[in-house]
């Protein structure tokens, strides 16, 4: 069963891509509100307690695992009140807030990296890596089909640009400035995100000279391998499968699906959310190369600037990719979802219930 918020995204996401049940329970943010603002959060907090404590003592867990988020907030407090073990997992390696205050009162925790076990409790904290959909790693070795897909050539190397489910606009617009640019030395896979940049890219795209606009592929949006949404289209292991390089965020996925591929990367992290530890762990690894948000395009022509300098020099130099791909690849976990798993029962079957 997975629960979520009331008023999140989850609700769809789960609905699309698996067949769990999905509750909803009252959550909200505390940190950083005002003083109105706070006390009808707290409110709605106090109601997800209540709501998780129902739902806990109808369906009676052997072990609940979290993710982070408010809505762990009520769930693990509720399971803490009636005995329920718990085990929070961060997926990045700073924890947010909440996963620091979940750490607490979490009856284990598990996190994907080495280095984020020095803002956890380490007697009870475990290192299993990050669980990546096995459509993935089927793709990491059929690079031929995965480009076939897509209707590229096999022989040229190829880009892929994404940023999450919502795009990153910053990534977009430099892209979009540098495509001409670009399209010269790769073809290139673009996921722009359901956010609207998608129009203002294609018509950048149908400026372009016919050889060069038919070595782009720009999607809003690809779904997973087997969701009945995406229908016959080429999927987003797929995507991952056909790159030699890619142009991303630092968000935790990108710590996992990237070894697992063995894919260099240039990395631009989202600013304020953490994302700049995420990149340094892989920059650190020789895995990956890091370029602030603001400093994509620098201040004068946009082939100037960091951005298009990283990438011409990747794009063109195959063996600097393959020494960057080596290094990646050696930080695959491939097993961590067995892992994660495997931790977590282990917990049910600690506590005395049946898992």
């Amino acid at each position: 069963m997975y629960v979520g918020s009331h008023d999140g995204m989850e609700r769809d996401l789960v609905a699309r891509e698996s067949d769990l049940p999905f509750v909803g329970i009252s959550a909200a943010a505390i940190r950083g509100r005002g003083p109105l603002q706070l006390a009808r959060n707290l409110g709605r907090l106090a109601r997800g307690v209540r709501q998780a404590r129902a739902l806990l003592r109808r369906e009676r867990p052997a072990a609940i695992l979290g993710t982070g988020g408010y809505v762990c907030v009520p769930l693990f407090v509720a399971a803490r009140s009636l005995g329920v073990p718990t085990m929070i997992y961060l997926p990045d390696i700073v924890p947010g807030w909440a996963v620091r205050v979940l750490a607490r009162i979490a009856t284990r925790a598990a996190c994907s990296f080495e280095p984020s076990l020095r803002y956890l409790p380490r007697h009870k904290t475990i290192v299993t890596g990050y669980p990546v959909r096995p459509e993935l790693l089927a793709a990491a070795t059929q690079r031929a089909a995965c480009r076939a897909a897509f209707g590229l050539h096999a022989d040229q190397p190829v880009l892929f640009v994404y940023g999450g489910s919502r795009g990153a606009r910053s990534i977009n617009r430099a892209v979009c400035q540098l495509l001409p640019e670009l399209l010269a030395l790769a073809q290139v896979i673009h996921i722009c995100g359901r956010e609207g940049d998608e129009h203002w890219l294609r018509d950048a795209a149908a400026q372009l000279p016919e050889a060069l606009r038919a070595r782009y592929r720009l999607y809003p949006y690809l779904f997973s391998e087997g969701d009945a949404h995406h229908a016959a289209g080429p999927s987003m292991a797929q995507a991952f499968g056909a790159a030699d390089l890619a142009l991303c965020r630092a968000g935790a996925s990108t710590l996992a699906e990237l070894p697992a591929m063995g894919l260099p990367a240039v990395l631009v992290p989202y600013p304020y959310v953490h994302q700049e530890e995420n990149a340094a762990y892989l920059v650190q690894h020789g895995a990956a190369v890091c370029l602030a948000d603001h400093e994509l395009l620098g201040t004068g022509a946009p082939t100037d600037g960091p951005l298009f300098r990283e990438l011409r020099r990747l794009l063109t130099d195959a063996e600097a990719r393959s020494q960057m791909a080596r290094r990646s690849a050696a930080l695959a976990r491939p097993d961590a979802a067995a892992r994660l798993a495997d931790a977590l029962l282990d917990l049910a079957r600690l506590e005395g219930r049946p898992a």
